[in-house]
Parts: structure tokens; C-alpha cells; sequence
């Protein structure tokens, strides 16, 4: 595996493109230390970033509830993104803006540390094999659930809130499975260690509802995608033994789209009719077969 630190290409950091080996923090930076680091996670399809501007804002508002302000507008994050993907010509990639506190102060309180904020891009094939998303991955329920909201500010994309995700996705890949199902607090099905997942019962999707974890863009996307198909979204608290009940099951993000999940725990699914009519769809949109955006897809499902 070719290591990210030591690659050819340029980042763009703190509004300068920069060689890519040249990217780098100092070891007493406030984000490595306290988690005190946003970040967001972008596909690009023919060099577009899908989404873009709602990833920025999103990138924006997480920085806010971590309590700092990142110095950039959303218009220039989404020039300088645009950039990146044109100085190292990427097609389909992956796009990774950052951004955290610097070396100023080190120690609980950082108020008057500089905010920096990086974004690299990089080719990015699928993140499961074309023959596993047909087959349906295996998944495995997590050790660590998803905070209460009043512990930890759970609707940012905080890097600090990732390290359970970490965690029970090793576990899981330790053990055969392509990813943990990981519960809330409360013992309710949550999401995935880095997707949302949504089950189909009776014809209908059920998806729980994003009070403790991120209301994914992608998880946006499908339930605006799936309404427009005719399917009926039910956004709920779900028990793990509903599962016994659940005809198919997938997991949506930005790295994973719309992945089929054939088993958890034993418990298996079919790729079925709805999750390969929603796995087509994602794919048409991102692609820019349909002729629809994706701020039209997002705001079919409101």
C-alpha cells in the first residue's frame, strides 16, 4: 500500500498548494492531542465532487459545534476542493478537507490556536469489491455504542468521535466480517462504523433516526431518491431484533454509496428488489445519468 504521507501531488493547506510530502503538522498540534479536528469525506465522478457545497457546510457547522471557525467561506473551500482534484488530475477520487486546531497553546483550553485547514485528493476505486456489493457484505454488531447527546456533540463530524469506529470495525475485519453494526446508547440500532444503514420491512424502508450520529448526505440522497421511486421512508427508533423481521438491509455513505448487507450476525438478507433499484439510482445520479443534482435529491427528502 502506497503510504499517504509520501506520495506525489500537491494539497492545498492554509490556501496554498503545497508538494504533497511538505502537508504536514507539528507533533504538539492541539488536534492530535484532543481531537479537536472536523473533517469531511467527498467522491468525485468525472472530476466533480458530488455534494460539494453540502459537505462544506457541513465541514463549517461541525467546526462550530466543536467550538472554533474555520477561516475559509464555504465558496472558497469549494474553489480551493475544485482545485485540488484539477492540480493533480483526478477523475474519480476521493476528497479529504480537515481542518484543526494548531500549536499555540497545548492543553485542555486552546483559544488562541491558529485553525488550519487542509484538503488532499487522491484516486479512489471502490470501497468494497464489485463482487462483494453484489453478494452482500457480512457485518457483525459492534462492542461500543454511539454517545448520548449529552456526552459528546454527536452531530459533528468530529475526528475524536471516529476512534469506536476504529475500534469495532478492526474487531470485526479480525473476525471475517466487512464491518460492525454498532447500537445507540439506548440499545437501538445506530449505524455502521462509517455509513448509515436502512432496512426494508414489508416493502418499506426504515432507517433509524439520526439523533445520536450524522444524517449522512448520502443517507439524504437515498431517502429523496427512494421517494421519488414510490417506496415509503419510515425514519424510527429500531431494536436489534427487528432484524428477524427485515427482508434487506444496506448501508449508504459517501465511500461505501449503497452497499447490500447479506448478513449480521447470522442473520441473513437478500439483495432484493429495493436495494438494487436504490443501488442503480445512486449510481445514475452520482454519474450524472438522470440529469438531476444532488441538491435536488437532498431536498426531495425533507
Amino acid at each position: 500500500m502506497l503510504p499517504f504521507d509520501d506520495r506525489d501531488g500537491f494539497i492545498w493547506m492554509d490556501g496554498d498548494l503545497v508538494p504533497w510530502p511538505d502537508a504536514t503538522l507539528h507533533s504538539l498540534s492541539h488536534g492530535l492531542h484532543y481531537g479537536s479536528c472536523v473533517f469531511e469525506g467527498e467522491r468525485a465522478y468525472g472530476g466533480e465532487v458530488f455534494a460539494m457545497t453540502e459537505h462544506h457546510e457541513r465541514l463549517v457547522a461541525s467546526a462550530q459545534l466543536m467550538d472554533f471557525e474555520i477561516p475559509y467561506s464555504v465558496e472558497e473551500i469549494d474553489a480551493a476542493a475544485r482545485k485540488v482534484l484539477e492540480v493533480n488530475s483526478i477523475g474519480d477520487g476521493y476528497v479529504r478537507p480537515v481542518a484543526w486546531r494548531g500549536s499555540e497553546m497545548m492543553g485542555v483550553s486552546a483559544q488562541k490556536n491558529r485553525i488550519h485547514l487542509v484538503i488532499a485528493a487522491w484516486d479512489w476505486p471502490a470501497y468494497f469489491s464489485p463482487e462483494a456489493r453484489l453478494q452482500g457484505i457480512r457485518m457483525t454488531f459492534a462492542k461500543y455504542r454511539r454517545p448520548d447527546p449529552a456526552t459528546a456533540p454527536v452531530h459533528a463530524k468530529a475526528a475524536g468521535l471516529y476512534m469506536i469506529c476504529t475500534l469495532s470495525k478492526h474487531d470485526a475485519e479480525k473476525r471475517g466480517y466487512n464491518d460492525a453494526l454498532m447500537l445507540d446508547w439506548r440499545g437501538q440500532i445506530a449505524e455502521a462504523t462509517g455509513a448509515n444503514i436502512f432496512l426494508v420491512q414489508e416493502g418499506k424502508l426504515h432507517t433509524p433516526t439520526p439523533d445520536c450520529f450524522l444524517d449522512g448526505i448520502t443517507r439524504r440522497t437515498v431517502v429523496g431518491l427512494a421517494k421519488d421511486l414510490g417506496y415509503e421512508v419510515i425514519e424510527r427508533a429500531i431494536l436489534p431484533e427487528e432484524l428477524a423481521k427485515t427482508d434487506e438491509v444496506f448501508i449508504t455513505g459517501t465511500a461505501v454509496e449503497v452497499t447490500p448487507v447479506a448478513e449480521i450476525d447470522g442473520q441473513t438478507f437478500k439483495v432484493g428488489e429495493i436495494t438494487r433499484s436504490l443501488v442503480t439510482a445512486y449510481d445514475d445520479l452520482v454519474n450524472r445519468r438522470d440529469g438531476r443534482t444532488a441538491h435536488a435529491s437532498i431536498a426531495a427528502a425533507e
